[in-house]
């Protein structure tokens, strides 16, 4: 093997592991938003369906992607032995907004 090689190699595993440890810290997404969210009205069809064994469900509701307010769908959310579910929070601070997502206790 080529000291080329090598270095492509190691600079991948690098890379993979840096991904990878990035994906793990960015789990909860907490965020100060200088806009109000979209009222509910335009969305009539929202359903809260049956429980189901083992799941929890979050229902649907405005988050906010970095730039302006999208849809998240209501959806079952596989229960986790041993956590709690923090369901997703949108409140107001003074003229803010605050959004923190839902998440998991230990995800904190």
């Amino acid at each position: 093997m080529n000291l080329r090689s090598i270095a492509a190699a190691l600079a991948l595993a690098i890379g993979t592991f840096g991904l990878t440890t990035m994906a793990q810290a960015a789990r909860v997404v907490d965020v100060e938003i200088g806009e109000a969210p979209p009222t509910m009205p335009g969305r009539i069809d929202i359903i809260t369906p049956s429980p189901r064994e083992g799941y929890i469900y979050e229902p649907g509701h405005y988050a906010y992607n970095g730039h302006n307010y999208v849809w998240v769908d209501g959806e079952y959310i596989a229960n986790r032995e041993g956590h709690h579910w923090v369901p997703y929070v949108m409140e107001r601070h003074g003229d803010r907004w605050h959004y923190r997502a839902g998440h998991w206790d230990d995800e904190d």
